[in-house]
């Protein structure tokens, strides 16, 4: 999410800032199940306690001057897309009455706030809530809690709301972005590689749950990741004609790390014929591989001011959708690489129970302790 997943969710006033903890190696054989439920208590536990009585997490205005020259609108775009993970995390867990009252409040807010817009010209953050958004009202669809006259009709309309901003903002390429191209346009003119893919799951699940998705807007989006795909494995962050692959090149296997992922995700998802459980495996084993880059890389306060272009958002981002990688792979193997995953996530998880990676957006920290919530629940689910 460069620039940002820089928007995803969290609350993080200066005054309450505390010192990260340290990236200590992880053990060679990895924390078990029961060291995740613990790390996911505890995360579930602090989005609880922050959040607002509406329902609500964020604050949704500025709060950092790195971002000062961004729209308005932009931070209330973070913290709809941030509450839409939120709700995602806590679906994912198993219930308790307070858990339970949490995520029907998340769930009434997402509904009911209103849907963003294009900030200016150039700002297009907006479609970060299209994206987060449209995922949450899908995980919700599918969750047999929420089909009830109460819920189920206003799921559908707000997720049809949100589909009609993604393919507003669907850009000829077939991409999403969050800022214009070269080219001002009423439809937009750029976007990247990762941004596109985390939206595809979602597309294909709206279309089987009998959403009125067309298939050439996922078709046109999974053709654009294809493209971004260079021979070493990696993802171009975007798609570019001739893509700068030499050098300390973001391009680079060790700058796409987190991209790998989500994109390799994506197309499985889409039933992409191309695509491997060997190539699968293999981004996976560059995420293990060459981790020391995103723990390099992870609170550092400028985007993409770390080795290979790595900016530090990317950190629980990616983390997320290896898991979800993971999940694409062979029953019998799964564990051994959820052990690896949870290594990298239990060790940087904050003393209040939250995950944070990019110290300069509040709502970095409810997005990555959603993300860090969401990836380790993938590996406990089902009796691990």
């Amino acid at each position: 999410m460069p620039r940002l997943l820089a928007i995803a969710s969290g609350l993080l006033g200066l005054a309450s800032f505390q010192a990260p903890p340290a990236n200590p190696a992880p053990s060679t054989q990895g924390p078990g199940a029961d060291d995740a439920r613990t790390s996911i208590r505890r995360g579930a536990e602090y989005l609880q306690k922050e959040q607002h009585p509406d329902g609500s997490w964020g604050s949704g205005a500025i709060d950092s001057v790195q971002f000062d020259g961004f729209s308005p609108e932009t931070y209330y775009a973070f913290k709809m897309a941030a509450n839409g993970l939120a709700f995602m995390a806590l679906a994912s867990l198993e219930e308790t009455p307070e858990r339970r009252a949490a995520l029907d409040r998340s769930l009434e807010w997402l509904l009911t706030t209103r849907v963003p817009k294009r900030g200016s010209d150039w700002d297009i953050d907006c479609s970060w809530s299209a994206l987060w958004g449209f995922n949450a009202m899908v995980a919700a669809a599918k969750d047999p809690r929420f089909q009830g006259e109460k819920w189920k009709g206003r799921i559908e309309a707000r997720g049809r709301e949100l589909y009609a901003l993604l393919e507003k903002n669907q850009e000829p390429m077939g991409g999403w972005g969050y800022y214009e191209g070269p080219t001002v346009s009423r439809r937009p003119t750029w976007s990247t590689s990762f941004a596109t893919a985390c939206v595809v799951p979602a597309l294909v699940d709206a279309k089987a749950l009998g959403w009125p998705v067309d298939p050439k807007v996922t078709e046109r989006a999974v053709e654009y990741i294809r493209r971004c795909r260079v021979p070493s494995g990696a993802y171009t962050y975007d798609l570019s004609p001739v893509p700068w692959v030499n050098g300390e090149s973001i391009n680079d296997v060790k700058g796409s790390l987190g991209r790998m992922q989500v994109c390799n995700v994506a197309r499985r998802r889409a039933k992409d014929p191309k695509l491997t459980d060997e190539e699968i495996r293999a981004g996976l084993q560059h995420f293990f591989d060459e981790h020391r880059f995103l723990d390099a890389t992870r609170m550092k306060p400028v985007p993409h001011e770390s080795w290979y272009y790595n900016a530090a958002y990317f950190y629980f981002f990616g983390h997320y959708h290896a898991a979800l990688a993971i999940e694409e792979l062979p029953a019998a193997e799964r564990e051994a690489w959820h052990q690896k995953l949870r290594a990298e996530l239990v060790k940087v998880q904050w003393p209040d129970g939250s995950s944070l990676d990019f110290p300069n957006l509040s709502c970095m920290r409810i997005a990555g302790t959603s993300f860090s919530i969401l990836a380790l629940n993938a590996g406990v689910r089902a009796g691990r």
